[in-house]
């Protein structure tokens, strides 16, 4: 009787849990109410592709129940074929519909993909506003770090951790790298997910509309720190981002190289953090893994703090030519050619 209880109590327990977490979910709606143009585009192609689905699952859900039902034991009218085999007018229903369905779905991804492409520069800020061509993206350079998110306002000349503030109604262009592990820079009312790779430079654009505070995260999984890996993200207008931005560079010191390499170091649950200014090259010598002086930079541009020499070539099979690198023994050799025997090979007595 004991063993019923707790079970039964572990079983209430459980669907608490569940619903909590199903209310919880309900109360983060960034995903079907976003604040941004691009986010809103995404969850009318969501939308659309689920109407498309829901006309093939809908109607086999329900022949389902009607075959069931028709065709039950003690139903004596329904038709009884054994011999059934074949129907023309019902394999072409059969495959025709979810075809003209899968056709529709790779228009849908076609068209979309090119139009959403994060490459690709806005031409509107809301549906019925086009971007004014005097107004330039505003730039921000996005690092992801262990395991936390810096900001870099090149264009303002400061830079921050785990907050984020951008004015409403203007076309921003996000520069995403990392320093180590493999993140995406997810805020669900703005934009899409993107990768942020090191040693590699992605770009989105995207814009907020609507005035509010948000959240961002790393949707992809980095290590211990990775589910506190959050950001704050505040939609202002003008006036207030401004504002944001003198109370930046009013509150923390400059982020010169000393400090970005304490600041790389590993550390969870990092609270919000200003820097008055950070280095015009930082972001570049991030992405070129060069931050730490003397380091070489992996593309090979002189200059700065690091760069590949400028005579001879680094060492290592990567930066070698095809026909620098040889023959390995382990190559298969050509089909009729003997393999030839390793040159340490010995011979058996």
């Amino acid at each position: 009787m004991r063993e019923y209880l707790t079970l039964s109590t572990a079983r209430r327990a459980l669907g608490a849990l569940c619903l909590a977490a199903l209310l919880a979910g309900c109360g983060s709606n960034e995903v079907l109410d976003p604040a941004g143009d691009i986010a809103l585009q995404q969850r009318d192609i969501i939308y659309i592709s689920t109407a498309l689905m829901l006309l093939i699952i809908v109607p086999v859900m329900a022949l389902i129940v009607v075959f069931a039902w028709r065709y039950r034991e003690s139903n004596k009218e329904a038709t009884y074929d054994p011999d059934f085999d074949h129907s023309t007018s019902l394999e072409l229903v059969i495959w025709s519909a979810p075809l003209l369905i899968i056709i529709c779905l790779g228009a849908l991804t076609w068209w979309s993909t090119h139009l959403l492409d994060p490459f690709r520069p806005l031409d509107r800020v809301a549906a019925g506003r086009p971007v004014d061509p005097k107004i330039k993206p505003m730039v921000v350079q996005v690092v992801s770090l262990d395991w936390k998110w810096l900001f870099i306002y090149p264009e303002q000349g400061i830079a921050t951790v785990n907050e984020l503030a951008l004015p409403v109604d203007r076309q921003v262009r996000f520069e995403i790298t990392s320093t180590n592990m493999m993140n995406t820079f997810y805020a669900p009312t703005l934009a899409g997910m993107i990768y942020a790779m090191p040693g590699m430079r992605s770009t989105l654009h995207a814009v907020l509309n609507r005035q509010g505070r948000f959240e961002g995260m790393s949707a992809n999984y980095s290590g211990a720190g990775f589910s506190d890996m959050r950001f704050k993200l505040y939609g202002v207008d003008q006036a207030g981002f401004d504002a944001w931005v003198a109370r930046v560079k009013a509150s923390g010191p400059a982020l010169d190289t000393k400090g970005f390499l304490a600041l790389e170091k590993p550390s969870e649950r990092v609270p919000a953090m200003y820097f008055a200014g950070a280095e015009s090259d930082l972001f570049d010598r991030v992405y070129k893994r060069c931050v730490r002086p003397g380091t070489p930079c992996m593309n090979g541009m002189h200059g700065g703090h690091g760069s590949i020499p400028e005579t001879g070539k680094p060492e290592g099979a990567l930066f070698k030519g095809g026909e620098e690198k040889g023959r390995g023994e382990s190559l298969t050799p050509p089909p009729g050619a003997q393999a030839s025997p390793a040159p340490h090979s010995h011979q058996e007595r």
